[in-house]
């Protein structure tokens, strides 16, 4: 077995060695004005804990700036438990509370939980034990797997669903669900990753899991139960917006080789069939991304001008479907052109009639929009409208991108002919 003493590279997989009376796990909860929650669930995670596993524990409040009685809370909560301690963050968000606790705390395993529980805490020993072992550097919750529980509302499912899709689609990636509150890493990993994660927010875990199996490093799934809770007060719109720009940026490096995975390249013990199956991003994903979102800047500005036009002398289920008409027509034609770089007339009429289908998905997201905005308020401000069909384009623009490059302009590879094969 080779050896890296190169101050960059991962240390080689091994079981942990345990000090007595030293935590094994460091579990951080970030909070945000939870003072009616955060009681409840430290202390169901803090019995949980205690009778389950077996080995020394801390439990980490961060507190991410709150302006209620959070802090006073963490801190009562920390004098009557043992292994339970608070820290206090001057700046929101979540990112950031776990990039200050995770590098200062000295538990060999990692991990952090929504304040919620969402998640079923039985899978919390699954989900540590391989980092405890040495099999894994990284292990995550899922709760995309055929195995898993889940419940939660139609909307949220969709948005998880098409969030994932995106990653596989855009950034390759192979993790299955990278927003599940539910995570944890060795410590010696995370001091290599951390500094090259730039997101402060809720984007820190994607781009996290991006990079670290962007290194060849090892991600252990584990499916898990999970109940949504009703009273989330995660903002989706403005976390997907932000979701999108992460896509983004994290797309544009890994293109232009801009990030020093090379550091993190482990010179031994992993299968080389790891990086062989993981596909590269393609060095054109940047120039399509960019096209894209220029197409999708004009075709959103010519899709408003025409409804503005079309409700001037109609309703607005009538101006919305006729405005996306048009406009869809031509955002495919240019898309095909700028984003794709297909020419001449080739399939053309094809690629129009796919189009009209990813127009059918934008019309019903936008309508039903519509008409829930009509149901809650009888005579709705124009400008209301108008924001509401913005939020919906948002979400339609993301499937949009999606089914373009796998469906409707998938890259076409010119497979060379093996003679011999042809022979025989």
């Amino acid at each position: 077995m080779r050896t890296d003493t190169s101050p960059g590279a991962l240390p080689a997989r091994a079981p942990l060695a345990l000090v007595p009376g030293e935590p094994v796990l460091d579990v951080v909860i970030p909070v945000f004005n939870e003072e009616k929650d955060l009681g409840p669930c430290v202390r169901r995670l803090h019995e949980h804990l205690t009778r389950t596993f077996p080995y020394p524990f801390r439990i980490t409040v961060a507190d991410n700036a709150s302006t209620d009685r959070t802090p006073q809370v963490a801190c009562g909560l920390a004098s009557v438990l043992d292994g339970v301690r608070s820290t206090r963050l001057e700046e929101k968000g979540r990112g950031r509370a776990l990039r200050q606790v995770w590098s200062a705390s000295d538990a060999p395993v990692l991990a952090y939980m929504d304040v919620d529980l969402s998640t079923d805490l039985n899978a919390l020993l699954p989900l540590v034990a391989p980092l405890i072992s040495g099999h894994s550097d990284l292990a995550i919750g899922t709760r995309l797997a055929r195995s898993s529980r889940v419940v939660r509302g139609a909307k949220r499912e969709f948005i998880s669903r098409a969030y994932n899709l995106l990653l596989r689609s855009s950034l390759a990636a192979r993790f299955s669900d990278a927003q599940c509150g539910f995570k944890a890493i060795r410590r010696e990993v995370a001091e290599r990753l951390l500094p090259l994660v730039e997101d402060t927010g809720w984007f820190f875990d994607t781009e996290l899991l991006v990079l670290a199996e962007r290194a060849g490093l090892r991600i252990h799934e584990v499916p898990v139960d999970w109940v949504d809770d009703p009273d989330s007060t995660v903002h989706i719109v403005r976390t997907a917006t932000e979701d999108l720009k992460g896509v983004w940026r994290v797309g544009r490096a890994l293109a232009v080789g801009a990030l020093p995975l090379d550091r993190l390249a482990r010179p031994f013990g992993d299968d080389p069939r790891d990086r062989s199956a993981l596909p590269e991003v393609e060095g054109g994903l940047a120039r399509q991304l960019l096209g894209f979102c220029a197409v999708g800047a004009l075709s959103t500005v010519l899709y408003l001008l025409l409804y503005s036009a079309f409700r001037a002398g109609t309703g607005p289920q009538f101006a919305n479907g006729a405005a996306l008409l048009l406009s869809a027509i031509a955002n495919t034609a240019a898309n095909r052109r700028l984003t794709f770089g297909v020419r001449g007339r080739d399939r053309a009429l094809r690629h129009q009639a796919q189009g009209l289908v990813v127009f059918g998905i934008g019309l019903a997201l936008t309508s039903g929009s519509l008409a829930a905005l009509g149901a809650a308020t009888a005579a709705p401000a124009h400008s209301t409208e108008l924001a509401v069909l913005i939020t919906a384009n948002l979400a339609a623009t993301v499937l949009r991108f999606l089914l373009f490059r796998a469906w409707v302009f998938p890259e076409r590879r010119d497979t060379p002919v093996n003679v011999k094969d042809d022979i025989r």
